[in-house]
């Protein structure tokens, strides 16, 4: 797998990565903590995720704000601020429709965006998330535990001792080999500064979207590991019972990151496939092109330019790259030449 990074504007100035790789009906997952587009992409605790989310599907994985490649010195945190960051990831890809998966933290965005565009999200699937912050379910030894985080990360976030960030570690995966262990010990140092991860983790721990979740109308699938010591399972139970109608999948585990060689990951893979359908993309089968991006890449495979296309269908040159940048995830390619992949492999498509 290759993967394309890139960058977006959000609404208030800071520039969002974001990553794509993969072939196939899109998949976006909205942004948690601690993550590196490019530190991630090698990781022993992340390969086995990125190859078997794109399984058949084009993912669009970006970095949060103050996170990553993203802009680290970032004026707001707050979940407002992380729905138009991904909808400024959104746009960017100009996606019209596309599964959302939210993972741990980044499940209240997912949600949250999900109200406010149901017209987009096709399916929304939660792992390892919550509805309240810790400091929003009414537990004094919720509220110890995030002071005592807090105060742990800017005592030895930035260290290069990894002491400190152990525990993190042990708490995301207490079954973690030595070789993932020091990599989500560097992980931990790399993805943000001290202070913009005490930041962070209290702005995620004041979150509480009790009454936006019983809003959502999009089938929705959520999944949490009886185990998980980072995210509560209770809490993944409460976020299934406000949701209506969704579908829960208790997995048998332990760890918040789930492992390859552990059960609950193909349990995962099996539950995620079933729920979202077949996605592969073969020779013989055209992703779904609505009838505008059908005539938009018919005109492109005459070679007429962006301009051209834009005066026969009596529309601006921006809403054709929006089409063809649509097209072009739809088909799982991207970079230099993407317009004749996109072109070739459509009419391979058709063809009998």
């Amino acid at each position: 797998m290759r993967q394309q990074i890139r960058f977006c504007t959000a609404e208030d100035g800071v520039r969002i990565a974001y990553a794509i790789h993969g072939g196939g009906a899109p998949l976006v997952r909205a942004a948690t903590w601690m993550t590196h587009l490019q530190h991630d992409w090698d990781s022993p605790l992340w390969k086995h995720w990125l190859e078997g989310l794109a399984s058949g599907r084009t993912v669009v994985r970006y970095d949060e704000r103050g996170c990553g490649l993203s802009d680290r010195d970032v004026p707001e945190l707050s979940l407002d601020r992380s729905v138009a960051d991904l909808e400024a990831v959104v746009d960017a890809t100009g996606l019209e429709q596309f599964a959302l998966l939210g993972t741990s933290q980044g499940g209240p965005t997912a949600v949250a965006y999900a109200v406010r565009h149901p017209e987009r999200v096709s399916k929304l699937v939660l792992y390892g998330s919550y509805a309240r912050g810790r400091l929003r379910r009414g537990s004094e030894s919720a509220r110890r535990e995030l002071e005592a985080m807090l105060a742990l990360i800017a005592a030895g976030w930035g260290q290069d001792n990894p002491a400190f960030r152990r525990v993190f570690t042990t708490l995301f995966v207490p079954d973690a080999t030595a070789e993932q262990e020091r990599w989500f010990d560097e992980l931990q140092r790399l993805s943000t500064a001290p202070e913009m991860a005490v930041r962070i983790r209290r702005s995620r721990d004041e979150i509480d979207i009790s009454d936006l979740a019983p809003r959502v109308r999009t089938p929705t699938l959520i999944l949490h590991a009886r185990g998980d010591a980072a995210v509560p399972f209770q809490e993944g139970r409460l976020l299934a019972t406000l949701i209506p109608s969704a579908r829960f999948v208790p997995l048998e585990g332990r760890n918040h990151i789930l492992l390859a060689n552990e059960p609950a990951w193909p349990r995962f893979l099996q539950e995620l496939d079933g729920f979202l359908g077949s996605t592969s993309v073969s020779t013989h089968v055209r992703p779904a092109l609505s009838p505008r991006e059908a005539s938009v890449l018919r005109l492109a495979a005459e070679g007429l330019s962006n301009e051209a296309i834009a005066a026969r269908l009596f529309l601006s040159e921006r809403t054709i790259e929006r089409h063809l940048a649509n097209i072009y995830v739809k088909f799982g390619v991207a970079g230099r030449g993407a317009r004749a992949a996109a072109v070739a492999r459509f009419f391979r498509a058709l063809a009998p």
